[in-house]
């Protein structure tokens, strides 16, 4: 029996960053730098640094499975965001369980595409995402090459080729797509499109100079959860989350961490002072 609760409750479905820049420890950290309380569930484990990624150890399916049915049968989850999902069984039994527990909003990031531009996922896998998964999302959250794998098609590189998009980003079967630019690096803002049905939100900001922005797809859309979970309407939430990462990739530079690229700085706000 779950328990009403109203402390705001997100769960990301993600896999894990042993150097905690991203996935599971970046959506962790993003949620609850936002006012959320975060709980997780892993469908893979990754070893990597701020250099990259050395291996990738996916999780059972039965075992997703299994963190799946402990959460939501305990927690009073209000929003879900997904990340990194391995394989075609992991994706196919993800979408069965939030057909079956029902989460009131679900944001999807669909992690297809490595820094590389290598497919992390299989065409067949890509289709079951598409079949099963974006349907019942509130919004997808994907950068232009995982638009370009969604659909078929070559990567834009620039404004007006994102924005030829739209009209097939809306033939894909989900409800809302937060179309992100942050990869046409030649300009000199980067702005992300919130695709409706039937209308167009622009979120444009100045670009910010640093390598350190490892993660920030994961930590995008983890806040986008959080302030849906804080019963946010979709493009308020959108919005502080926009706000959120812009502040989160500007003091990045203010952390050493790692020799490559490193994470963005979520807790940007400040920090207990157990002094003070």
């Amino acid at each position: 029996m779950v328990t009403p609760s109203k402390t705001p409750i997100t769960l990301t479905i993600a896999g894990s960053d042993s150097g905690g820049g991203a996935g599971i420890q970046a959506d962790i950290k993003a949620i609850s730098a936002t006012g959320g309380y975060a709980c997780s569930v892993i469908t893979a484990l990754t070893a990597q640094n701020t250099l990259g990624v050395s291996g990738i150890f996916a999780i059972p399916p039965e075992f997703v499975e299994q963190q799946l049915d402990a959460v939501f049968s305990d927690l009073d989850v209000k929003a879900v965001k997904i990340g990194m999902l391995s394989d075609t069984k992991i994706i196919a039994m993800v979408a069965k369980k939030l057909q079956q527990y029902q989460p009131k909003h679900l944001v999807i990031d669909p992690v297809m595409v490595a820094t590389s531009g290598d497919l992390l996922l299989q065409q067949d896998a890509i289709s079951t995402l598409k079949e099963t998964l974006l349907p019942l999302a509130d919004v997808i959250t994907p950068n232009l090459p995982e638009a370009a794998a969604l659909l078929g098609c070559t990567v834009p590189q620039t404004e007006a080729e994102m924005d030829a998009l739209i009209e097939e980003m809306r033939q894909l079967n989900t409800k809302t797509i937060l179309l992100k630019g942050g990869h046409l690096e030649q300009s000199e803002t980067s702005t992300d499109l919130l695709i409706t049905a039937d209308d167009v939100y622009r979120f444009s900001t100045q670009r910010i100079q640093t390598h350190n922005t490892h993660g920030t797809g994961c930590t995008l859309s983890a806040a986008i959860a959080s302030y849906l979970a804080q019963d946010h309407d979709l493009v308020t939430a959108v919005t502080h989350a926009k706000g959120y990462i812009s502040h989160a990739i500007s003091h990045a530079d203010s952390l050493e961490i790692g020799s490559g690229h490193g994470p963005v700085h979520h807790f940007f706000a400040g920090h207990f002072d157990p002094t003070a």
